[in-house]
């Protein structure tokens, strides 16, 4: 009797391995495109929201593995996450200013609450030359080192709680705007620059802590609730948001306004925490503009990098 020869089946677990790497690398993909459908149970969806782009970095990871385990159909899998990411962040990669002159300069800065030297943030902010600056957090134990730098600078100016506006144009008028937190964090006002009259917020929302948005979500909604019905044709909102551009709360809340680093800004412009950052709390929004640039500046002292914009009026 001849011995009939047959293939070795290979190892069981070999063969469940195949399909699991495959299906990360689709679940992963349906991650990033899908993001805003997972709950925000616990901050769950807000927290991979704010992350989002960090999420290729799986890629990879998963691609290693594949090699290791010589994987062709997880190596193809692939494709799916890549395709998407690609999709979703590739043209802010490649994007260059949307060019043409701007009409107005913008900064807004975090200035952080525990800066020791706001002198040198006074410093960078100034010699950035923007028309219209807006600052948050401005704790009262540095007011007397960082504010009389920048008021020589812009005589016209306006400070109300822990924000403030300085402008090379005058400022018609101003008022806080109620965030539902207790003292002001938020202030509306015009300015009366040589194309027309702009209103300009500058804010800083509620902080978001682990496992709970309930802070950030409220002065969210009383944000876009004085903004959406402003009456005001052009608009521009500066501000620590506590809220990333991939966030899903953000769209939702101002529909109407646009995001200058996403129009006009080359990357992905994040600002937060300066040193190394990682998401876009800091945001310069608009309606009734256009973005000609975007980016962002790194200045001494400060945790986060200041969002910076060039708008046509």
């Amino acid at each position: 009797m001849t011995e009939q020869l047959t293939r070795p089946a290979p190892p069981p677990r070999a063969r469940r391995r195949v399909p699991v790497l495959a299906g990360c690398a689709v679940l992963l993909g349906l991650l990033l495109g899908a993001h805003q459908l997972v709950p925000d149970v616990g901050g769950l969806g807000t927290a991979i929201d704010s992350f989002l782009p960090w999420l290729g970095l799986g890629v990879p990871v998963l691609g290693v593995l594949a090699l290791v385990r010589r994987s062709r159909v997880g190596a193809v899998a692939l494709l799916v996450p890549v395709l998407v990411w690609g999709a979703m962040f590739g043209p802010a990669l490649v994007r260059g200013p949307a060019g043409g002159s701007a009409d107005l300069r913008v900064v807004s800065q975090n200035v952080f609450a525990g800066n020791t030297e706001p002198e040198a943030t006074a410093a960078d902010l100034i010699k950035a030359d923007a028309d219209v600056v807006g600052l948050q957090e401005i704790a009262y134990t540095a007011r007397e080192r960082l504010l009389p730098a920048l008021d020589d600078a812009y005589p016209l100016h306006v400070t109300m709680g822990t924000v403030g506006l300085w402008s090379r144009y005058p400022i018609l008028d101003s008022r806080p705007v109620d965030l539902g937190l207790g003292w002001t964090r938020a202030l509306r006002a015009t300015v009366r620059t040589p194309q027309g009259e702009l209103v300009v917020y500058v804010a800083h929302l509620g902080s978001i802590r682990l496992g709970s948005t309930g802070e950030r979500d409220g002065t969210l909604r009383a944000l876009a609730a004085a903004v959406n019905a402003d009456p005001a044709s052009k608009v521009l909102v500066l501000g620590d948001l506590n809220t990333a551009s991939t966030d899903r709360a953000l769209g939702r809340a101002m529909p109407s306004l646009q995001e200058a680093q996403n129009e006009a800004g080359s990357g992905l412009g994040f600002t937060w925490p300066a040193a190394f950052p990682l998401t876009r709390p800091d945001h310069v929004l608009y309606r009734g503009l256009t973005a000609t640039d975007a980016g962002t500046l790194h200045t001494r002292g400060s945790d986060h990098r200041a969002a910076t914009a060039g708008l046509r009026l």
